[in-house]
């Protein structure tokens, strides 16, 4: 299922904040937004603008980056300075007066939009876009666009699904830590036996970048010639991948999937685990696993809080999976989401 970035939400409950006259909680799907106070009533339609979209340059938008003039900041008669967007702006986590905004969440009325349905995707229609951290230097060049044979990596998070909670609900499932790298898929064209080094969205001509030197550290030629059927799925982390925050000293790759391209499926966790340890590849970390799922989105966000091991740092979040691959109707595909830790998200910075 392709990311929302902006649809049509409703309201299903308003929360008062303590000790704030102009500002009030909504709560939508399985996010909260501050809002102006009455700007809305439970059960109306709204623009709901998730963490990582970026707005375009319009008058619309200005208030989320236009500044006070200079001098008394206790002048409200002061007009706000109106200035070009930021070029590294997007919607992101912000807590105000105690209270936390996870996105934006604006009336239809601001938009013109009339005769469109709840859950209705508006991305496109509004120009807004999705941010993209800086690339990394050292990435390598393109050699080809991501290999059609394979499905990409990510999950939507947990707010912007949270009915899957209930059909996961009961069934084995396992919990991974979430790494703040940059993903990578490795694999072996069936059709014309070329090796692939991926990013996200492409394959990377071989040479001395760090898609490359991954495949020369962990031997991932040798090990997928040996088992062409397969692809893996990892995150690169590291010096100079996102301010390396598990405070590694070289790059470092862990597996997150195991791929079976004829068959067109990812292998089991416990199946992935175990080709992964036959073959000596480093996999992320196992958080909780268990037989039947019980957790609730709160339970969820508490565990995806927490310090990278042996550093300050917090981590990104963590991953859901059942742990027998099988189909979700709500993702319209293998059941697997994540949380992001709200105090990650806090503290991101660019």
């Amino acid at each position: 299922m392709e990311r929302k970035l902006v649809s049509i939400q409703r309201v299903l409950e308003i929360i008062p904040i303590a000790n704030a006259d102009a500002i009030e909680l909504v709560r939508i799907n399985g996010w909260q937004c501050i809002t102006k106070k009455q700007e809305f009533s439970v059960g109306d339609l709204g623009v709901f603008f998730e963490i990582d979209a970026v707005p375009p340059e319009s008058e619309i938008f200005q208030f989320l980056w236009q500044t006070k003039p200079r001098g008394d900041a206790t002048d409200v008669t002061l007009e706000p300075v109106k200035t070009p967007r930021p070029e590294n702006f997007r919607i992101r986590t912000k807590r105000l007066r105690g209270a936390l905004s996870q996105g934006l969440f604006m009336p239809l009325a601001t938009f013109g939009l009339t005769g469109v349905d709840e859950g209705e995707d508006v991305t496109e229609r509004l120009g807004v876009s999705k941010y993209e951290p800086p690339v990394p230097r050292g990435m390598g060049d393109f050699n080809a666009p991501f290999p059609g044979f394979l499905p990409k990596t990510d999950e939507l998070r947990v707010q912007s699904v949270p009915t899957v909670i209930d059909e996961l609900r009961g069934h084995p499932y396992v919990v991974t830590m979430k790494y703040d790298g940059t993903s990578s898929t490795f694999c072996i064209d069936p059709r014309t036996g070329e090796f692939h080094a991926c990013g996200r969205n492409f394959s990377i001509i071989e040479g001395n970048n760090l898609y490359w030197r991954i495949v020369h550290k962990y031997d991932l030629k040798r090990i997928l010639s040996e088992s062409p059927h397969l692809a893996v799925q990892g995150e690169i982390v590291g010096p100079g991948v996102q301010k390396n925050p598990l405070g590694l000293v070289e790059s470092s790759w862990f597996a997150f999937n195991v791929y079976d391209i004829p068959q067109a499926r990812y292998l089991d966790h416990d199946q992935a685990r175990e080709f992964l340890g036959r073959v000596g590849l480093p996999s992320v970390d196992v958080l909780e696993s268990g037989d039947a799922f019980a957790h609730s989105q709160e339970s969820l966000l508490a565990l995806a809080e927490g310090k990278y091991p042996g550093t300050s740092n917090e981590r990104e979040g963590i991953v859901i999976r059942s742990r027998h691959e099988m189909r979700s109707d709500v993702l319209a595909g293998r059941m697997s989401f994540k949380a992001i830790s709200n105090r990650y998200l806090l503290k991101e910075t660019d």
